[in-house]
Formats: C-alpha cells, structure tokens, sequence
C-alpha cells in the first residue's frame, strides 16, 4: 500500500507589499515537489475562498499551511482556521506591508530562506486572541488614529511601505478628538477619556516595534496600551517614545494586562482587527492560549549561516 500524498495548503494574497510574491511561486512548488509535498494553491479574495476550501477539506491529508501575506491575510486565514476547527501547524511568508506578526517570530524576507523555515522542524507556539466574534493574531484597536491602515491608499503603501502608515498618521493627528471608555477586567474596573487604546497579543503594530514592549505572545495574556486625553502638542513627542518603547511610563499612558475583559463607549468609535475594520463596541476580549503552532528559524542554524558567511568573506579576502 502507497503512503498518502503529504499536502500543503497555499493561502497566498497576489497583491500584498508590492505584489511581486506570485513570481516566487514556480520556485515554492518546485521546493515543496523535491521534498514530497503537494502544494494547493488558495488565492485570497476577502476570506471567502479559504473559509469555502477549510468547511471542505479534510485535514487529515494535510501537513501545514503556508499564509502568503500580511497581518490582514494572516488574520483572514486564522480566522477560517478557528471557525473550521482546522489545527495544523502554519508557516508565515512576510510578503505584506509591516508584517508585524512575523516580525515577532524574526521572520526571513527572502522567499528561499521561508522556504527552509517551511520545511524545517522548528516550532513556537502563539496565542490567538478573541474580540466578540472575530480573532485576532498581532492587535485590535480603538479611535481615529487606529485605523490608519485601512486608509491609507494601496499604491502609497506598495510604493512608500512601513513609512506610509507614519505619512498617514501625522496628517490625522491635528483631528484627533478623545471619547470616554469603561474597561472591565475581573480585577478592576478603569473609566478613561482617551486618543485611542491598542490592545497587543504582539509587539508592533504599523511599523512601530515597540507598543507593547513588555508582550509575549504566548503568556495566554493581552496588553492593553491606552492613550489618554492630552494636548495635541504633547502627542507629537510621545508618539517617539512609542517608536523607542519608553512610552509606558508616561504619565498620559495607561499599560497594563489581562486575559479578558470588555470595553464599552457612548456612541460610535472607529476599530481595528490586524488593519482590518474590526468589531463595533461594545468588544469583549480573550485568549486562546497557544493555539497556533508556528514554524520559525532556527536560531542556531541561522547563526551558523551567518558565521560560515563571515568566515567565507574572511577566506576571500585573505586570498585576494
């Protein structure tokens, strides 16, 4: 009797970062093919394709799954996983705008070295984060700033990256109106008048690598930043100490943790799950702990790439 064909699922979105993931895909099906796998290519389009394929298949005849993409397609396919009870291990390719997910895990960015982490044996394990209805890998978030990513343009995203979300920002700033909210832990209960509030299973958000620099993603807890109510002008210099990773001692900031809880406001309030429009409030919060099995480099193989890399251009230069 022959053994099963060992498959891989390829969630992959065409027009991610700047588009140019889908020349890589000969070279993946080729990679996968030389070592026994199967590769099912799934093309994104809004979530509805790869929830159809995950009610269907059968998860048995299947190895891992491959997410091609940024945190938006990262969140559509973990989303079909949860609601189709699909628990396979996945492996990310960063190939959108932040990828702050995968910076998380110290992802490579060229598509040969994800294809080694792909088809390596190591493995971390992530929590995934639950806001009503819809989960969440990297952050949900409250306000008007919060929801930069969904509008910023498409083409200045390709073309700019990261430092679009920045460009986008500052032009919100001068805008910014503060709203009321109740916060309910199990412990306690916080009545702010906030900016916006984030609420981080990882550490970065929008190309800042430090909003919650006290995270783990994989402590079964979520931190909660909350900017309170300022002078615009005292925004401007803060929002440096959110790219340095100081800002949780300022005065303004409220940071904290916790494994569920809710949030309520009067009136209507923009949010936002992993750059996508999120939940209306009011938003109840909790964590799945450890239920993404993440294949990540190896540390040890990736330090010894790079010193045999070193000790090759030493070679080179001695001989020269």
């Amino acid at each position: 009797m022959s053994s099963r064909v060992k498959k891989v699922l390829l969630f992959y979105n065409a027009h991610s970062g700047n588009g140019a993931f889908i020349h890589s895909l000969d070279l993946i099906f080729e990679k996968f093919q030389d070592a026994g796998f199967q590769v099912m290519p799934v093309r994104a389009m809004r979530g509805l394709a790869i929830n159809k394929v995950m009610e269907e298949m059968d998860p048995e005849e299947y190895d891992q799954i491959i997410i091609a993409g940024g945190d938006g397609t990262i969140n559509i396919c973990v989303n079909a996983m949860m609601n189709n009870g699909i628990d396979l291990p996945v492996s990310i390719f960063p190939t959108g705008t932040a990828n702050d997910f995968a910076q998380y895990f110290s992802m490579p960015y060229m598509v040969e070295d994800m294809i080694d982490v792909a088809l390596g044996n190591h493995f971390t394990y992530a929590d995934v984060g639950k806001c009503n209805e819809k989960y969440f890998i990297n952050v949900a978030a409250l306000g008007q700033l919060v929801d930069v990513s969904q509008k910023t343009d498409p083409n200045m995203k390709n073309t700019l990256g990261v430092f679009s979300y920045y460009l986008k920002g500052l032009s919100e700033i001068a805008t910014l109106k503060s709203f009321p909210v109740i916060l309910t832990t199990p412990e306690k209960v916080y009545k702010e008048k906030i900016f916006f509030m984030v609420v981080m299973n990882g550490t970065s958000a929008g190309g800042f690598k430090q909003v919650a620099p006290e995270s783990e993603i994989n402590d079964g807890l979520l931190d909660i930043v909350m900017f309170r109510e300022m002078p615009i002008l005292e925004l401007a210099p803060l929002m440096i100490q959110v790219l340095n990773g100081t800002h949780p001692k300022h005065r303004k900031v409220l940071y904290f943790d916790a494994a569920n809880f809710k949030i309520e406001s009067d009136g209507e309030v923009p949010t936002d799950i992993d750059g996508e429009t999120g939940e209306q409030l009011p938003l109840e919060f909790s964590v799945l702990h450890n239920r993404l099995k993440i294949h990540t480099p190896d540390r040890t193989q990736t330090d010894d790439k790079k010193k045999s890399a070193i000790l090759s251009r030493y070679e080179d230069m001695r001989y020269r």
